[in-house]
């Protein structure tokens, strides 16, 4: 079954006019940008490697079970099997 649209008045599909008039943060007043505050600054060097890997749902759900982080838990656990801990 097709998923199902759901058309919401208060928060409608941006048109590609919404897209055009759009500014960044960084042109916002000192104020407004306050309001939004970032959780992270870019890395100053790459640390990790992106990659695309599947795990069965009983890994997945073990390092979830544990909370944020389960994907650094994971690199931690694959680092001691490697060896390189």
């Amino acid at each position: 079954m097709p998923p199902r649209i759901v058309f919401d008045d208060d928060n409608p599909e941006w048109t590609a006019e919404d897209f055009a008039r759009a500014r960044p943060l960084s042109e916002f007043p000192p104020h407004l940008q306050a309001a939004f505050p970032r959780t992270r600054g870019p890395q100053k060097a790459s640390t990790k490697v992106a990659i695309s890997i599947r795990l069965s749902p009983e890994v997945i759900e073990h390092f979830k079970a544990g909370g944020p982080g389960w994907q650094s838990r994971i690199d931690d656990a694959l680092k001691q099997v490697a060896g390189v801990a």
